[in-house]
């Protein structure tokens, strides 16, 4: 009898132990974040149980006891890096902390808005501090690295898919490229547009030309028109955005005559058809207008000065549109772009 409590007395505290240390192993090595990636940031100095609570409320971590526990034992309640992190589905609470431990912070996001060029989002990176202007531009113009990713035109301008990215500082171009091109594709494939490298590089261009076009997404199936009409007709696209193209490293803001009448690959009002290549990265939607454009009879659309146009079937009609909602200052008076938000909220 003595003997039996003995060995209870001894095998009970062993029990006692395997039993906490498996209910540790399952809640720090086994149980997982079953939600989305998620964002959370730990801002400098701030304590523990705060961080602790904050998992536990969001429902990162099951057990906030058992992680606190763990992190007291192994003397990790001041060890936690400030920084923004990305808690991915399926991480353990191990996981959340070897990253808060060495400071695997996400990168700050980087948007890049629908219809920038390669000028444009190399600026936006340099301002972020991500990669430099030049570098950038250069890499994007790079005809043999175009081709290593695909890409059928002699630049990467309108295959940077628009979207929010998250790029450290100092990431290199064509790592941001490849990335950005990569996303493209991923959308296009989703259109199952079937089409040849060069037949999707006149989709491309023509879509950019659209998304420079209107503002209005309700309009691009309706500028798509336009432009089909004319190219089935073999008239000049004339479109002011890939004149600007043409010369925007020179370009000052400033639309003159002597800008229309130099010929460029990508003035189209001295060149037939589409311009040499994309003129800005479209977005989704437009992509899609100019794989479907709208059927009309429309030739020409000129700018109504609130985001929106009006479209004419003859020369005659646009020139009367252009005298009323143009040649009238009555009727550019207080009118901006900027409202057409406003009115589609």
């Amino acid at each position: 009898m003595k003997k039996n409590i003995i060995l209870f007395a001894l095998i009970a505290p062993l029990f006692a132990l395997l039993l906490t240390a498996t209910k540790f192993y399952y809640h720090l090595s086994l149980s997982s974040y079953s939600g989305p990636s998620v964002e959370f940031k730990i801002k400098p100095g701030e304590a523990f149980s705060t961080i602790n609570y904050r998992l536990k409320k969001r429902k990162l971590i099951d057990n906030s006891k058992i992680f606190h526990r763990y992190c007291q034992l192994n003397g990790l309640l001041k060890k936690f890096k400030s920084g923004n992190y990305y808690i991915k589905k399926g991480s353990t609470s191990l996981d959340i902390i070897d990253s808060f431990l060495k400071g695997r912070s996400v990168a700050p996001k980087f948007t890049v808005p629908e219809g920038k060029n390669i000028y444009e989002i190399g600026k936006m990176l340099e301002r972020k501090k991500i990669c430099s202007y030049k570098k950038f531009v250069a890499a994007a113009k790079d005809n043999e690295f175009a081709k290593t990713l695909g890409v059928k035109g002699k630049t990467l301008e309108g295959y940077l898919y628009p979207d929010t990215y998250r790029f450290g500082k100092g990431t290199p171009p064509r790592q941001i490229i490849k990335i950005m091109v990569r996303e493209f594709f991923k959308k296009v494939n989703r259109l199952d547009l079937a089409m040849s490298p060069r037949q999707l590089h006149s989709l491309v261009t023509l879509a950019s030309i659209i998304e420079k076009e209107t503002g209005a997404s309700f309009e691009r199936p309706a500028i798509s028109g336009v432009f089909h009409n004319r190219l089935k007709k073999r008239m000049r696209l004339q479109s002011d955005p890939t004149t600007i193209y043409g010369i925007f490293e020179k370009f000052n803001g400033n639309l003159r005559k002597k800008h229309l009448l130099q010929k460029t690959p990508y003035n189209t009002y001295k060149i037939y058809g589409l311009p040499h290549g994309p003129i800005s990265n479209p977005g989704l939607e437009s992509l899609k207008a100019a794989n479907r454009p709208a059927k009309h009879k429309y030739l020409y659309f000129v700018s109504k000065n609130d985001g929106t146009h009006k479209f004419s079937r003859n020369y005659k009609e646009h020139i009367q549109a252009v005298t009323q909602f143009q040649k009238n200052r009555k009727a550019r008076r207080g009118k901006s772009w900027r409202d057409l938000k406003k009115s589609v909220q």
